[in-house]
């Protein structure tokens, strides 16, 4: 004789719960989904403010580009048509958003090609400019703040400090035309050692060519380095601040660690942090930042390209580097914004 089957053998499947990997997979999705979705907003932004703001600087760009000669009224409109000036506002821009989403930025008036070509053309330029200060006023400002930190109060970290704060806030044109007059055209005992400006004097091929560029790089890398490592060294420093009197530190100590092992090994990385996201969002100011540098010492960069083109107005070309310079900002805060949890699991929760 069988038993019969008893009810409570038979339940269903409790519901599968999502571990806690799977839940921070999520929240990070969301979170960087909104970071995302910020930065596509801010740049929706810029492009209709880049639009409207440079067609408040006053002149016309065809009496620009006809160089005062004598020009017909019908000519006049012939060239208002072939740049789409002629059209209602609204209607321009429609049209320059629309372009603007496929990549297309329009035509320079000045030059008569695509204003992607030019960026294109100058950006390695500036790319190398930016690069290289970059590199240097980011180690100069971890080594110099971390060090300053770990003796703080001393004779080091008050001449460092106070050497930061006061080349931070010292504009770059201005510390750009001294370093020309002291060091390009030469000031009393001091020769000039420099080139004034350009990217190379022209002539020189192979290694002698690199030599050429890297002389005229000097002082405009000199000029960014100078102004843009005291943030570095303030953050670092004031980072490395707030993590001396943690106990792991105290821990590191007592199992025989030597100071200069407890600053590298345990210190150092923590305060790393909020360090590793001023590197982002530096790169992207670094770029966008470089205009004046690049007009002081003549740099066939970015930087010289918009200046170019606020003279005329060439409306194509500032506004496509006014969208690409911010677009750079917003793109690197981003990543600093998706990087950081990454590295702090508590940032995003």
């Amino acid at each position: 004789m069988t038993n019969p089957p008893n009810p409570g053998a038979f339940r269903p499947p409790a519901p599968a719960v999502p571990g806690p990997r799977a839940r921070t997979t999520t929240r990070y999705l969301r979170y960087g989904a909104g970071k995302v979705g910020g930065a596509a907003v801010s740049l929706f932004a810029v492009l209709v403010t880049g639009f409207f703001l440079f067609r408040l600087i006053p002149g016309d760009p065809v009496k620009t580009m006809t160089g005062g000669r004598p020009v017909s009224a019908e000519q006049m409109a012939a060239y208002r048509e072939e740049f789409g000036l002629d059209l209602p506002l609204w209607r321009q821009f429609t049209e320059y958003c629309g372009k603007a989403l496929t990549g297309d930025l329009g035509t320079s008036y000045q030059f008569h090609a695509p204003v992607t070509d030019k960026i294109a053309e100058a950006l390695p330029n500036t790319l190398l400019l930016t690069g290289t200060a970059f590199v240097l006023f980011t180690l100069l400002g971890i080594v110099l703040g971390t060090r300053s930190a770990w003796r703080h109060g001393g004779l080091g970290d008050r001449l460092n400090t106070g050497l930061a704060l006061t080349l931070y806030s010292v504009p770059s044109f201005w510390l750009g035309l001294l370093l020309i007059i002291v060091f390009s055209v030469g000031i009393g005992p001091v020769p000039g050692l420099f080139p004034t400006g350009g990217m190379e004097s022209g002539g020189e091929e192979g290694f002698a060519q690199v030599l050429d560029v890297a002389h005229h790089l000097v002082l405009p890398v000199v000029t960014l380095v100078a102004v843009e490592y005291g943030q570095t060294l303030l953050v670092a420093r004031s980072a490395l601040l707030d993590e001396m009197g943690g106990d792991y530190l105290t821990t590191a100590r007592a199992k025989g660690l030597r100071d200069d092992q407890v600053r590298r090994r345990h210190a150092v990385p923590n305060a790393l942090l909020p360090t590793v996201t001023l590197v982002f969002v530096n790169l992207g100011r670094t770029v966008a930042g470089v205009i004046l540098v690049e007009t002081v010492f003549s740099w066939p960069g970015l930087g010289g390209l918009f200046y170019q083109g606020l003279s005329v107005p060439d409306l194509p070309l500032v506004q496509g580097l006014f969208l690409f310079f911010a677009g750079t900002v917003i793109v690197m805060n981003t990543l600093a914004d998706l990087v950081y949890p990454l590295l702090d699991p508590r940032v995003g929760r």
